[in-house]
């Protein structure tokens, strides 16, 4: 029987602030003391919350992929990480290539941390750095400076962690196309193996949703970052393989993103993390573990398991799919959701006919007009 791969998502709830265009479940450390006597509680219930789902699955689960995302994971210790791994290879098999990402803000790199974070088997890291602007960085809520992203970067180059990514944020109030573009530069003269540029959204359940920052870029200052900004990190001998994505080299694309945006399964466990599991009979189940970190410590993991509809599958398939720019086959789309394609086959067509994709008897790709109206493309999916 052929191995089925899943990735497995660890959400670590803590953060020193909460960024105002954040909208992922975190909880702010207002007591040094009593959040050092919860860590370890909150890795064994993490444990916990694994057996739950490893029960439900009733099946070996093989991991290709572990993400420590937040919340702000560095603030947990090397230590406590090792453990943590150490227990869930008792419990799952870890592909010995499997690609181990942990999040981390400038602010909580050092030396000792990455140490022990490589010691724990972590082979990826990604540094939150979004601007090496201290006025953009201060609009942001970011807690750390420019200087203090450079310092944790060279911190990481002079621990041999070769494999890292920069995360940027465009689009931020009051942002020139001169700066975003020296913000492109000034990551570019680090060689990342990975980069993440995005633009700025203002989401709803967010500080800036209910408080709109004010001088946002105009759209004519958007299209321009994009455009060079592209354009830029191309001429560097970065391959653009999904819309805010850019890799060196195929090998350093993020695997773990690749499987969402592949729609494949993955578990997720800690507060609000979210899981996918697709069933012998193609049913597809997601998860959504408790958001409130009182009653998660207190073993109420599981708040929702829900089983998706075929109309939503096909969405949902197509709103990860169409985030990478190259060719899929119709029969994927078959395999992985169960669907017949001949069912959506006026959604095709019509979507052929607006330009936002090109398909053949076999494959599907999304256009560069596709990829820049994605909004529109998926509209018409639903």
């Amino acid at each position: 029987m052929k191995k089925q791969y899943y990735s497995l998502y660890i959400h670590i709830p803590w953060c020193l602030k909460k960024c105002p265009y954040c909208d992922f479940y975190s909880v702010i450390i207002t007591d040094n003391n009593l959040y050092e006597n919860i860590k370890l509680k909150y890795i064994n219930n993490l444990l916990l919350d694994l057996d739950n789902d490893l029960l439900f699955l009733k099946k070996k689960i093989y991991i290709k992929s572990i993400f420590f995302g937040g919340g702000t994971p560095s603030l947990i210790s090397g230590k406590l990480i090792s453990y943590l791994l150490n227990e869930i290879t008792k419990k799952v098999y870890i592909k010995k290539t499997a690609e181990i990402t942990i999040e981390t803000n400038p602010s909580s790199i050092n030396k000792q941390n990455i140490i022990e974070y490589k010691k724990s088997g972590i082979n990826r890291i990604s540094i939150g750095v979004q601007s090496f602007n201290d006025i953009s960085l201060k609009l942001l809520g970011r807690i750390h400076s420019a200087k203090d992203a450079i310092n944790a970067i060279n911190t990481v180059i002079d621990n041999d962690l070769i494999n890292f990514n920069i995360d940027l944020i465009y689009g931020i109030p009051g942002q020139s196309l001169k700066s975003a573009k020296n913000d492109l530069y000034q990551t570019l003269s680090f060689n990342p193996k990975h980069i993440s540029w995005y633009q700025l959204t203002i989401e709803p359940n967010t500080i800036f949703g209910k408080y709109k920052p004010k001088n946002l870029p105009k759209y004519n200052i958007l299209w321009k970052i994009f455009k060079e900004g592209n354009k830029i990190l191309q001429q560097y001998g970065y391959i653009n393989y999904e819309i805010s994505s850019y890799a060196k080299e195929d090998i350093f694309k993020c695997k773990h993103n690749l499987n969402y945006w592949n729609f494949g399964d993955y578990i997720g466990i800690g507060c609000s993390a979210h899981g996918k599991f697709t069933m012998s009979n193609k049913t597809i189940i997601r998860t959504v573990k408790n958001s409130n970190i009182t009653k998660y410590m207190n073993g109420y993991y599981l708040f929702s398991s829900n089983k998706i509809k075929d109309c939503d599958k096909t969405f949902e398939f197509f709103l990860n799919k169409f985030r990478i720019l190259e060719k899929f086959s119709k029969k994927e789309f078959t395999s992985i959701t169960g669907i017949n394609i001949h069912s959506i086959h006026s959604h095709i067509k019509k979507s052929e006919k607006l330009g936002y994709i090109k398909y053949d008897k076999n494959d599907f790709i999304i256009t560069k007009k596709g990829y820049l109206f994605l909004n529109n493309l998926l509209e018409i999916f639903i």
